[in-house]
C-alpha cells in the first residue's frame, strides 16, 4: 500500500502575546493520499488556518513558532527544509488557496502575469510560454475571453472570478496537493457551489490532492472524502465524511451538526446550537476544552484530556464518553 502524501504527525504551532503563550495548534496529526479530498471543519479561532499556514510554513515568526512536529509531504519533512527548501515545495508542489483573493492578488499587476509567475519561476518556461499557459489555464478556470482578460488587474474582476483566478494560480505548476482555506467564505450561496464543484472537477482532472479549509458542513457531505474536526487547536474526530454524517462519536460533532439545517427534516425540527463560547486558548481547562459546553460531560472529562483514539476502523474520537446514545438528544 502506498503511503500518504502528506503526513502531520503532532504538529503544534503557537504565539506569543502579551497574555502568555498561546497554542493554536496543538499536537495535530492527519493523513492525505493521492488524489483524496480531506476537510479540516471547526468554529472560527479552532486552529484550521493555523495548521493550514504551519504546513506552508507561512507562520509570521515572531510571534508565531511551529513548535514540535512533522510535515512529511513525498518522504521528506517540511519543517526540517532550509528557506530555499521549502520556497521550490510552494506554490509548485503544494499550492495555496486563500480566503481574500482581494489581499493575495497583487493590486499592481495584471492576473496573466501573475498566473504565469509561478509557471516561469518553477518550470524555468519563458514569459512568452508562460503567458500562454496562463491563457489557457483561466479558460480552464471558465472565466470568458481568457486571452483578453490576461491584461486585466484584480479591481476589474468579481469576487468570484478573482477566486477563479487564485484556482488558475494554483494549479499553474500541476501540484500534487491543493490547500484551500475557506476558498467561498466572501461569495454568496450560488457562486460558492460554481466555485467549489470547479475545484473539484480540476483536483479529480488533475489526480491532485485536496486539503479543504471550512466552518461549512455542507461543503464536507458533498466534497470531502474524509473529515477531521478541531476544537480549541486539536483535532477531535476524524472519519470518513459518510461514517461521520451517520454515526458521530464527539458531542462537538454532534452539535456542528444539529445546528446545521436539513432539507430533508420534518418542519417541527429545530436547530440545536452549541451552548457557551469556544475556550480561551490562553487558558485553556486541565481536561478536555469542550467540556464547559457538553452535555454528556463526565468527571473524566473535567480532570483530564481525552486521546485520540480509534473507535472503530478509520473512525477516531477524542472523547472518554460514547455519545452514540445521546444522538436523538443532541
Amino acid at each position: 500500500m502506498a503511503p500518504p502524501l502528506l503526513q502531520v504527525r503532532n504538529l503544534t504551532t503557537s504565539f506569543a502575546t502579551e497574555r502568555g503563550r498561546l497554542i493554536a495548534a496543538d499536537g495535530v496529526s492527519f493523513d492525505i493520499s493521492a488524489g483524496e479530498t480531506v476537510a479540516i471543519v471547526g468554529e472560527s479561532g479552532s486552529g484550521k488556518s493555523v495548521t493550514a499556514l504551519s504546513i506552508m510554513r507561512l507562520i509570521p515568526s515572531p510571534p508565531g513558532r511551529i513548535e514540535a512536529g512533522e510535515v512529511v509531504f513525498e518522504g521528506r519533512d517540511l519543517l526540517k527544509l532550509d528557506d530555499a527548501g521549502i520556497r521550490a515545495i510552494r506554490g509548485n508542489k503544494i499550492a495555496m488557496i486563500f480566503q481574500e483573493p482581494m489581499s493575495s492578488l497583487n493590486p499592481a499587476l495584471p492576473v496573466g502575469l501573475q498566473v504565469a509567475e509561478p509557471i516561469n519561476l518553477h518550470r524555468g518556461a519563458s514569459w512568452a510560454k508562460a503567458l500562454e499557459l496562463a491563457k489557457e489555464l483561466l479558460g480552464r478556470v471558465r472565466i470568458p475571453d481568457a486571452a483578453s482578460r490576461l491584461a486585466a488587474y484584480p479591481h476589474q474582476f468579481s469576487g468570484g472570478m478573482r477566486q477563479r483566478v487564485m484556482i488558475a494560480m494554483a494549479l499553474a505548476c500541476q501540484p500534487r496537493l491543493i490547500i484551500a482555506d475557506e476558498p467561498t467564505t466572501a461569495l454568496d450561496v450560488t457562486v460558492q457551489a460554481q466555485i467549489l464543484d470547479l475545484l473539484k472537477e480540476l483536483t479529480r482532472e488533475t489526480g491532485s490532492s485536496l486539503l479543504l479549509i471550512t466552518h461549512d458542513l455542507g461543503v464536507v457531505a458533498r466534497y470531502a472524502d474524509r473529515v477531521a474536526v478541531m476544537y480549541a487547536g486539536c483535532i477531535v474526530e476524524t472519519a470518513p465524511a459518510r461514517a461521520l454524517y451517520r454515526d458521530p462519536r464527539h458531542p462537538y460533532t454532534l452539535g456542528l451538526l444539529a445546528s446545521v439545517p436539513r432539507l430533508d427534516s420534518d418542519v417541527s425540527h429545530r436547530l440545536m446550537p452549541i451552548e457557551g463560547q469556544p475556550p480561551d486558548l490562553a487558558l485553556l481547562p486541565k481536561g478536555c476544552a469542550f467540556s464547559a459546553r457538553c452535555r454528556h460531560v463526565i468527571h473524566s472529562c473535567r480532570v483530564a484530556r481525552p486521546p485520540l483514539v480509534e473507535a472503530e476502523p478509520r473512525h477516531w474520537k477524542a472523547c472518554f464518553n460514547d455519545v452514540r446514545d445521546h444522538t436523538s438528544a443532541s
